[in-house]
């Protein structure tokens, strides 16, 4: 008994002192049914990389103690680190099942769900990490990056308040977190967390630091600061680049590409593009190249060409979609699925009397389809000194799904609202907006989100006296211009993998949009595009009217304001820039052949909208 406990002793004392070799050799000789000396040999050996030989001592472990949940777990580590992924999730579920209060049990379990690219899944249980643990960085960022890819930008959002002020990340994470970031238009914070990247001290460094320069010329362009972008491009020659590491042959490539395109050098651009898709599996990089490839190719008038790329590139977006809404992939889906949610007129009468806000305390909403020309819209209310824009966020529509999750189903319990829950609303969409507009009392707000034309009984509930304006354009551009477009949320994803399923969604939204605003006939102006293009000082005027604006010259100078923004958060950031011209005008007729097959779904539309 007396020389047991004292090897158990040496056991420890070694394994603390990290002598690894010795643990090996003390615990090689000791029975199989003790604790002690199973776990630290097992941990001996991942800790001098031999997992294989650890795996059978840890399943001994959860035989010999199947309520011990640090077993399981660690079992679930070392399976995984062998790829043996059912072996990992078995023991992983096991070890949550034990231990449901253990932050870092569904923090591993969340890691490989994302090593298996189960996008769902590990959302759910990197958040679950974090709800038990607020403070745990790592889950807060792997969360954040689950929630990106699955399209939850609120969730994106809280999990990465105040990121700025976290500690220094590894390279790869910082990677992840400055992209996030950007995204976000968080540009300043993003740079801080490349600057403060830990490199590893191995032969894996060298690639990392260049992977960051190429994504600080990225988040450089993005920002419309091309000269930046450029210079550190120059530290990046494209024939030194190493080949034989893909994922920053691609990382620089794409942003030599990008600028290439902002450069006018079309050609160059579709080289890269193409060297990218010849080189990486990745699904995310693939089918950002093929966008950027039809992109190239359409400014090069290759249409077929750039229609074949652009086939690919939503044939790759599927496959992400697939994994994150299965249930969106049947023919007959509807992504807009807020369009099924209106009020009658009979309900409308019903709803209890509210004190509104006055006009001006309200948002000026600007909405319609996507790439219909509200980012346009917005960059000129933003330039001028009475108004303030927030990018796209989708505030409103978090209000919806507030209501829900309080047990007061939308748009139903809209007609029982009280003026306490009323202001409760409204004080909960002021909090978000502070968030983003620091100073939002000395201002007009600009809530520029074109699906909020989906949500119209909320805003009509919420602000009755908001000015409205929905911005109007061609809807076969309109398809066309989303068609050529990678949208990050997964439902749009979806909805723009066809142009018939784009057509049927776009009369969809309309057809909601007209109904509710005969319902509730609110203060709406209609900003159509193509007349704004070819009368432009004219509708500037007529916008100030509608605003109750004394001076409306600032509007018209809206692109000089956009490139002093530098981050914009749309996918129009680089055309805004470039002040008002007609070349987007009639864009679909290069793509006639392509698009008679849908004529047919958008015609009564069409002359509706009063396109003909």
């Amino acid at each position: 008994m007396d020389s047991s406990r004292s090897r158990t002793t040496d056991l420890l004392a070694a394994f603390n002192q990290g002598d690894m070799s010795r643990v090996l050799v003390l615990s090689e000789t000791m029975p199989d049914d003790d604790e002690t000396a199973l776990l630290l040999r097992a941990l001996a050996l991942r800790a001098t990389a031999r997992p294989i030989e650890a795996l059978p001592l840890l399943v001994r472990l959860t035989q010999l103690k199947p309520q011990t949940f640090e077993y399981w777990n660690n079992l679930g580590l070392i399976a995984r680190e062998l790829s043996d992924v059912p072996t990992a999730e078995q023991a992983l579920r096991r070890a949550v099942a034990l231990a449901p209060q253990q932050a870092d049990v569904h923090y591993n379990l969340g890691l490989l769900y994302l090593q298996q690219r189960n996008w769902l899944a590990a959302r759910e249980s990197l958040l679950e990490a974090v709800q038990i643990a607020p403070d745990f960085i790592d889950a807060r960022l792997h969360a954040a990056h689950a929630c990106h890819v699955c399209g939850d930008n609120s969730g994106e959002e809280a999990m990465l308040e105040n990121a700025a002020a976290w500690p220094p990340q590894s390279a790869e994470q910082a990677l992840t977190l400055a992209s996030m970031l950007s995204t976000l238009g968080q540009q300043d914070a993003a740079f801080r967390a490349l600057e403060k990247a830990v490199l590893p001290e191995d032969d894996t460094a060298e690639n990392l630091r260049w992977r960051i320069t190429a994504m600080r010329a990225s988040l450089h362009e993005r920002g419309n600061r091309l000269d930046q972008a450029e210079a550190e491009l120059a530290q990046l020659p494209l024939d030194e680049l190493p080949t034989q590491h893909p994922q920053l042959a691609c990382a620089a490539w794409l942003a030599y590409a990008s600028v290439a395109m902002r450069r006018g050098d079309t050609q160059h651009a579709a080289e890269l593009y193409e060297r990218i898709l010849a080189t990486t599996d990745d699904t995310e990089v693939r089918a950002q190249a093929a966008f950027g490839l039809a992109s190239a190719r359409d400014k090069q008038e290759r249409h077929r060409e750039a229609w074949q790329a652009l086939q690919h590139a939503h044939e790759t977006q599927l496959g992400i979609a697939r994994i994150i809404v299965p249930e969106l992939m049947a023919e007959d889906s509807l992504p807009l699925a807020m369009a099924d949610l209106s009020v009658s007129r009979i309900e409308r009468d019903r709803w209890k009397p509210l004190k509104p806000p006055r006009d001006k305390q309200s948002p000026v909403f600007v909405v319609g389809f996507p790439r219909s020309g509200t980012t346009l819209l917005e960059q000129m209310l933003d330039a001028h000194p009475d108004f303030c824009a927030m990018d796209e966020r989708a505030f409103i529509h978090d209000l919806t799904e507030r209501m829900n999750f309080a047990g007061q189903p939308y748009p139903a319990a809209l007609a029982e609202l009280t003026e306490t829950e009323a202001e409760q609303l409204r004080s909960v969409y002021a909090s978000m907006v502070r968030k983003v507009v620091p100073d939002l009392g000395a201002h007009r707000l600009v809530d520029k989100n074109p699906l909020n034309m989906l949500c119209l009984p909320m805003i009509a509930r919420l602000f009755p006296e908001a000015r409205i304006i929905l911005c109007l354009r061609h809807p076969c551009d309109v398809l066309l211009s989303c068609y050529m477009q990678s949208f990050r949320s997964p439902a749009f994803m979806v909805l723009c993998s066809s142009l018939e399923r784009l057509a049927r969604g776009y009369v969809r939204a309309f057809e909601h949009w007209f109904n509710q605003a005969e319902v509730f006939a609110p203060r709406a102006l209609e900003w159509r595009y193509e007349s704004v293009v070819a009368r432009f000082d004219e509708h500037v005027q007529r916008l100030g009217h509608f605003l109750d604006v004394d001076d409306a010259a600032p509007m018209a100078r809206f692109a000089e304001h956009a490139r002093s923004k530098g981050y914009i958060s749309t996918p129009s950031y680089a055309q805004v820039t470039q002040g008002i011209h007609g070349r987007a005008v009639h864009r679909w007729h290069a793509y006639r052949e392509m698009f008679e097959p849908v004529l047919p779904i958008l015609q009564p539309m069409m002359e509706r909208l009063g396109y003909v």
